[in-house]
């Protein structure tokens, strides 16, 4: 009987076997001890089944292992892992499973004890399964981009942000189109946060890759079946949506970018003047030159249905907003707004503030808070809390990873703002009807809602930067 026939025959021992599952973690490898045994084929870094001294017991344990692994019986499936992992740790040198398996199975014996040095030490064990696993397969980028993966959800404080980012280029950098769907969201994150906030990756490096992410999710869309479909999805409702930070960088995307983004909103609203000097501060922050056609037609429509009314002080707010000096435009429209005698006039200056810090500046919590003055000034006013619900119905990217539960339980103060707006303006709710209806098929379904032992109806607390309390609804 050949090893492959030996294999397949084996696969199925498992389900004869009872399971259980340890109440204490089996005694680790110490990491000193995780080495891999010398091989007799020299151009080869690590041993696999057929290296071993007895190649038909390796690949029995082997099979063993993972037989008991798939029922949880975690305690005799490490016993076999231990047998296999010492003689032949590469396994049929075409994959990575035993390496892998080793990081499951210490990261299981992290949730068995509370003893903070040993679990130290169990993680200092699964990074040095990453590094074995490079080793054995230095042609394959898998490696690094699990170990990056790891750092940024599991053990951040491990490294810098910077290191992590790095781990994920090479991948990037090595994969290019190909770079599995896992890299992208928290490379991303890296990516705005290190250009942004940090200021450790230069402008050109951070436009080079943020056109490679889009390009990668363009292809892996293209290319994805089945599961890998919807995991690109989750990729597609996050990573361009948290590239959009990169709007408030002068010179970072051009004119073509703002044009494509924003010039269709102006068409399906030329009437609505908020939208018409959304759209052109767009385009201005662009660089689109006023010889561009579309551009002069925008310009055309403002000036004839737009041009600014009230104090010299609010004229001053809407050109300082037109020449995208956002600082001065908040600065004039507060003055304003102190000026205005009319409540109404002062709620819709303050409003204009709300928009600029959510359109332009991407500042949700700041653009809340002056949506909330402005629903104090007008009580009647349904429009500050629409716009409270989009804050927090886009925050998904923001507050999780872009789908998931995280991601989607925003949805649900975003509703409730929503309805709120309806009950104090009924003239909202069509424009409510539309959100809701867009953002409901987002929300946790009863699935998600029961594995956590809520029910529907309870009362949840959203945390991230909308920490307001909500009601469980589950998706249609």
């Amino acid at each position: 009987m050949n090893n492959k026939t030996r294999f397949f025959l084996l696969m199925g021992i498992g389900v004869l076997m009872h399971s259980c599952t340890p109440k204490i973690a089996p005694p680790p490898v110490e990491p000193e001890q995780v080495q891999t045994q010398p091989v007799k084929k020299p151009d080869s870094p690590c041993a696999t089944f057929v290296d071993a001294a007895y190649p038909d017991q390796a690949l029995e344990d082997y099979v063993l292992y993972r037989d008991f692994l798939r029922v949880n019986d975690w305690e005799t499936a490490y016993s076999y892992w231990q047998k296999v992992y010492k003689v032949a740790p590469a396994a049929d040198g075409q994959r990575n499973t035993i390496f892998s398996d080793g990081v499951r199975f210490y990261e299981h014996f992290m949730t068995l004890t509370e003893d903070s040095a040993l679990i130290d030490r169990y993680i200092d064990t699964v990074f040095i399964f990453y590094d074995k696993m490079a080793l054995c397969y230095p042609d394959g980028m898998y490696s690094d981009a699990r170990k990056a993966f790891d750092l940024y959800y599991k053990y951040p404080s491990r490294v810098s942000k910077l290191e992590i980012y790095q781990l994920f280029k090479k991948t990037i950098d090595k994969e290019g189109l190909k770079t599995p769907d896992f890299v992208i969201n928290p490379f991303t994150a890296l990516l705005v946060d290190l250009h942004i906030e940090e200021k450790l990756v230069s402008m050109a490096e951070a436009q080079l890759y943020q056109q490679k992410v889009r390009d990668i999710i363009a292809k892996g869309l293209a290319d994805c079946k089945e599961e890998a479909c919807d995991r690109w999805r989750i990729v597609e409702q996050y990573a361009p949506i948290r590239l959009e930070a990169f709007e408030t960088v002068r010179g970072f995307y051009d004119c073509t970018y703002y044009k494509n983004k924003y010039y269709q909103e102006f068409l399906d609203a030329q009437d609505d003047c908020d939208v018409v000097r959304n759209v052109y501060t767009w385009l201005r922050w662009g660089e689109c030159p006023e010889t561009d056609e579309e551009f002069r037609e925008l310009v055309r429509i403002g000036n004839a249905n737009c041009a600014p009314e009230g104090t010299t002080v609010a004229r001053r707010a809407y050109d300082c907003l037109q020449n995208n000096d956002y600082n001065c435009a908040i600065e004039n429209f507060e003055k304003a707004a102190e000026e205005a005698a009319d409540k109404d006039k002062k709620a819709q200056y303050i409003l204009t503030i709300s928009k600029i810090y959510y359109a332009h500046l991407k500042n949700f919590a700041r653009s809340r808070q002056y949506a909330l003055r402005a629903a104090e000034l007008k009580p009647n006013w349904g429009e500050p809390f629409v716009l409270i619900g989009r804050l927090y119905a886009s925050s998904g990217p923001l507050c999780g990873p872009g789908r998931g539960w995280d991601s989607q339980i925003v949805v649900w103060p975003a509703i409730d703002m929503w309805n709120r707006a309806k009950r104090v303006d009924p003239s909202t709710t069509s424009e409510v009807n539309k959100w809701i209806g867009r953002y409901e098929q987002y929300m946790p379904n009863r699935e998600d809602i029961f594995q956590r032992n809520l029910k529907e109806g309870d009362t949840f607390y959203v945390g991230c930067w909308i920490q307001e309390s909500t009601t469980i609804r589950a998706a249609k």
